[in-house]
């Protein structure tokens, strides 16, 4: 359902989320070395994540990519919705444009259950709480 790309932002914003406090930035190499992403992905994203105001950034030899701790705040879905559209979330499972409660794809009720899950957990997660099992060792950004 989630594109590579949005996968990918969900992961680089729990990363920058892990230290909000301190102020640190982070470069596009430090970001993809660490969720295991190609830098020309990273630095595309993160572009349109800084635009979209869900990350911040500097320019010039002190600067990078970094959240301040409102920003951490934020639902995951304001990462969905900068990356791949709130279109995800009524889509027809089989792709066909004309899905709907009175025309319905063979997979419809099936599929809409597990969508509006996803939708909710989106909704409801904040990058904070992403960022805590990471932060303490419970969780990975990488595999």
């Amino acid at each position: 359902m989630l594109s590579y790309t949005c996968k990918t932002a969900i992961k680089a914003v729990i990363y920058l989320a892990t230290t909000p406090e301190t102020g640190l930035k982070k470069s596009i190499g430090d970001i993809a070395d660490h969720i295991g992403a190609s830098g020309h992905t990273v630095s595309k994203m993160l572009q349109t994540l800084v635009k979209r105001g869900v990350i911040n950034s500097t320019k010039g030899p002190s600067g990078g990519f970094y959240m301040s701790r409102e920003q951490t705040l934020q639902p995951i879905m304001h990462i969905v919705d900068a990356i791949d559209g709130m279109g995800l979330f009524k889509e027809c499972g089989l792709g066909l444009s004309q899905c709907s409660e009175t025309h319905p794809c063979p997979i419809h009720e099936q599929y809409k259950k597990p969508r509006e899950l996803l939708e909710k957990l989106f909704r409801e997660n904040r990058v904070e709480d992403l960022r805590q099992p990471v932060n303490s060792g419970l969780a990975y950004l990488i595999g």
